[in-house]
């Protein structure tokens, strides 16, 4: 009996492996090699899902949306929550305040922070355009411009989860140890020098994590797209996410929607293996 306790201690999380992971995976991977649309049962159409993935111009846009998003929003997120970060590193009054003031808007429901934004950055009673209305100055069609809207929402990401990047820099930045620093002044480094040659490398963990999680949550850009511009104006919007979604659950091509999902699961993991490597050699 005490041979199979062991095995009795894991099997919950086992049998969670096997029903939530590895059978979707696997049934995954088999769909792609088929038609179905949920109704009818599964047809065996061989490579044809990924011969359409080829062709398939709408999705190549997706893509590129996707990808237009994540060259913005993450050097942003990067830059703003490693300054913040430095910022309330130091002994400033309120520090507590301003600790909680960026963190808010992380455990604030996705979808109202989207619908505010959205309130906020519209053409005509959007708060920003009548600030600009104010100071006598031309409207912006932050939603309604194909060439910007992308750019809004990732603005609108990045006040979003810049805080819990904040915290994440906060706990890098009080692990370097004080003598560094110490040793640096007496050798007369500049502020610029000690964060180059000292912050920078000893944080490198931290910044690869927060690299690989900003990469990790734009590709998976849905909510705010989808509540804001559903996609518009003229596909400027559309992530792939969302329209691997529009293929699965408004046209049910469920075959198709996994070929999808796979590839861009591929395409992750090689984004992500690329930065790991850069990061590594860079800082």
């Amino acid at each position: 009996m005490k041979k199979l306790l062991p095995y009795w201690l894991v099997s919950p999380y086992i049998l969670y492996f096997c029903v939530f992971i590895a059978f979707p995976v696997v049934f995954s991977v088999v769909l792609t090699f088929h038609s179905w649309n949920i109704i009818s049962p599964m047809e065996f159409i061989g490579l044809d899902n990924y011969i359409q993935l080829v062709n398939d111009r709408l999705f190549w846009q997706a893509l590129y949306n996707t990808l237009r998003f994540l060259v913005v929003h993450i050097p942003l997120q990067i830059v703003v929550a490693l300054a913040l970060a430095e910022f309330l590193n130091q002994k400033i009054r309120g520090q507590a305040f301003f600790r909680g003031a960026f963190f808010l808007p992380v455990i604030v429901s996705g979808v109202v922070v989207t619908i505010l934004w959205q309130q906020l950055l519209g053409f005509n009673a959007g708060i920003l355009n009548r600030g600009l209305t104010a100071l006598s100055l031309p409207k912006i069609p932050w939603l309604e411009d194909p060439d910007i809207a992308m750019y809004a929402i990732a603005l609108m990401a990045t006040w979003k989860n810049v805080g819990l990047y904040v915290i994440l820099f906060l706990v890098g930045l009080q692990t370097v140890p004080v003598q560094y620093y110490e040793a640096a002044d007496m050798e007369g480094a500049t502020h610029w020098q000690k964060f180059r040659y000292i912050t920078l490398p000893m944080i490198n963990p931290t910044i690869f994590m927060v690299v690989v999680l900003s990469t990790i949550g734009g590709f998976s850009l849905f909510i705010e797209p989808y509540i804001m511009t559903e996609g518009g104006p003229l596909n400027s919007t559309l992530s792939a996410v969302m329209y691997i979604y529009k293929q699965a659950f408004q046209y049910y091509h469920m075959g198709y929607s996994a070929t999808l999902g796979f590839f861009f699961a591929l395409l992750i993991l090689g984004v992500v293996a690329i930065q790991k490597r850069y990061v590594e050699q860079e800082v």
